[in-house]
């Protein structure tokens, strides 16, 4: 049996691969700040406002042991802290230090230049293009994961 010629381009893979290497270069960014990309994540979210560890959970696509392990390192660096919810007693708040603050300041443009300097390897013109393609896709079609009878495993990064 013979491979079957490809007719359309392989956008899983293309997808994947572009993903793969933009969280490389995010994770090596971010780790001159001292920060992983999940710790930028939980502080620059934390800071928009009162979020709970789960709401903050649901924002950075984590799982409830990787945003604990998160946001454990994020108090010994003494970063965030966690804190009663007003609205839920049972839930915790996660707040951000003053030196978290001034950390996600730094690591927001850090993320910002990664984002820049991978935008500018296309032609200006083709930068807007794709960015109002990629929302349309992100915001439509590939909005939702569908189910299936095995569930696909979402990639995540192996951060603290």
């Amino acid at each position: 049996m013979t491979a079957s010629h490809r007719v359309e381009p392989d956008v899983s893979f293309l997808l994947n691969h572009a993903a793969h290497v933009l969280r490389t270069r995010m994770a090596a960014a971010l780790a001159e700040a001292g920060l992983t990309a999940r710790m930028h994540c939980v502080l620059t979210h934390a800071m928009g406002g009162e979020r709970t560890q789960a709401e903050l959970a649901e924002i950075g696509d984590m799982d409830k042991t990787t945003m604990v392990v998160t946001v454990d390192a994020l108090e010994r660096a003494g970063l965030a802290e966690r804190r009663p919810s007003a609205r839920d007693r049972r839930a915790r708040i996660i707040s951000v230090t003053d030196a978290g603050a001034e950390l996600a300041v730094r690591s927001q443009r850090i993320a910002d230049q990664v984002h820049a300097d991978v935008l500018a390897a296309l032609p200006p013109d083709e930068r807007e293009v794709f960015l109002r393609a990629m929302k349309r896709l992100v915001e439509g079609h590939l909005a939702t994961p569908v189910e299936a009878p095995v569930p696909a495993r979402r990639a995540r990064q192996r951060e603290g």
